[in-house]
């Protein structure tokens, strides 16, 4: 009886977990070309990069693994989805999606934005105010790293910490949990690489404490631990020349001091140098440690128990820049539960790395073989032509050969007639 009951509470709190998680926005370009209904694509500038649909040159599932693809090299992208509005507040909000540099990407973009719901998706663009910016960021070899950014008053604020993203040519799993008790969460490949509070690693307020303005370090607060011993003096034979002349050098035997000039020795670093005297270090009787300037509390800090919160929330959007397209984003997922992002990642990314590694690194192997037969190639043609090379020579000492007798013949025939005489 007591394990029923147990087993009856356990079932009503599954269920009330269940029936508690929202999925607000969910993506994954199952339904063919029907994306382009729910997908707009900005006007602000008459030269967007087009996204196509495709699962690209390798994947786990070649329908399931079908996403928003970059299409054009050296343009700016700017496409949104919009949902029903919402609040967090109150609430976690999860926002989830997977990403593929299928091109070994060098500069480009690879996060989201997510927007309030009055965002004009047509008029979208890099200055449209948006509620949260999260992804990956790749340029170059000094930028490698995930944007964690939340507008905050108006203002967009960068977390404080460096999160590295993934760099390879995979899909990858991105997750940002946000958190009404005010902290957070990053995860790639649901695994946790980051977390914290929203207070301590964004500045979005000011400092609880500053320097105490009226606090001065007194006049005669010693903070010197070691000082020179007075009583130290320096050797007689200290002072020595840095460089000396060469002993060993001899003027050459061709110079010419009318030419050359007077010949002196080249320098040598002397043996006996000490360097510059210093008198000894010993503890300074008065030090009185390092003086630390009191703080008092600052009178501009107000606490804000909802930095976390957002009003409004509405649209999703890509809005980013590509040096060398090919990047796909897919699985995109914006839910208030941890537990159903988590399980969406192992059922859509989770179930698909595995097929699509080994498809990209037999791709690799092939491609590995034929270069290698194709160098091959190359090295025996090479062979092949300096063999020509050696058969023209050979030819051409042969025909040198065969005409010599003649030039000899002609000879004998030039002296016959002046031994008969």
């Amino acid at each position: 009886m007591q394990s029923f009951t147990l087993f009856t509470i356990f079932s009503v709190v599954l269920l009330t977990f269940s029936v508690d998680a929202t999925v607000y926005f969910k993506e994954q370009f199952l339904d063919g070309d029907a994306w382009k209904s729910r997908w707009v694509n900005s006007e602000h500038k008459s030269d967007y990069g087009q996204f196509k649909l495709t699962a690209g040159n390798f994947y786990g599932d070649a329908e399931k693994d079908k996403g928003l693809q970059t299409s054009q090299d050296a343009r700016f992208y700017a496409a949104s989805a919009r949902f029903e509005p919402f609040s967090n507040e109150g609430k976690s909000l999860v926002i989830q999606f997977s990403v593929k540099h299928e091109q070994k990407i060098d500069c480009g973009g690879g996060y989201v934005k997510v927007f309030p719901a009055d965002l004009s998706q047509t008029d979208m663009h890099g200055d449209s105010q948006y509620y949260i910016m999260f992804g990956p960021d790749i340029c170059g070899y000094s930028t490698k790293k995930v944007h964690v950014i939340f507008n905050y008053k108006g203002k967009n604020h960068l977390i404080k910490k460096e999160i590295k993203c993934k760099d390879d040519e995979l899909t990858h799993l991105y997750t940002l949990i946000l958190n009404p008790d005010q902290t957070y969460e990053v995860k790639i490949d649901n695994e946790k690489v980051e977390s914290g509070t929203l207070e301590e690693d964004w500045d979005f307020l000011p400092t609880k404490k500053i320097k105490d303005p009226e606090a001065k370090k007194p006049e005669d607060w010693d903070d010197r631990a070691m000082i020179d011993d007075e009583t130290d003096t320096k050797p007689e034979d200290w002072d020595k020349p840095e460089n000396v002349p060469d002993p060993d050098a001899k003027k050459p035997e061709d110079w010419d001091e009318d030419m050359d000039g007077e010949w002196e020795p080249p320098m040598i670093p002397n043996p006996e140098y000490k360097g510059e005297w210093k008198p000894k270090q010993i503890n300074n009787p008065k030090y009185k440690g390092v003086w630390v300037h009191p703080e008092i509390d600052n009178p501009e800090y107000i606490p804000d128990s909802e930095i976390y919160k957002f009003e409004s929330i509405g649209v999703i959007g890509l809005d980013l820049w590509q040096v060398k397209s090919g990047t796909i984003f897919d699985n995109f997922l914006i839910t208030d539960d941890v537990r159903e992002a988590e399980e969406f990642g192992k059922e859509t990314w989770g179930v698909t790395k595995g097929p699509e590694k080994k498809m990209k690194d037999e791709q690799d192997e092939k491609k590995r073989k034929e270069e290698e037969e194709k160098n091959k190639d190359q090295d025996t043609e090479a062979d092949d032509d300096e063999g020509d090379d050696d058969d023209d020579d050979e030819g051409e000492e042969e025909m040198e050969t065969t005409e010599e007798p003649e030039e000899e013949g002609e000879e004998d025939d030039d002296v016959q007639p002046k031994d008969e005489l």
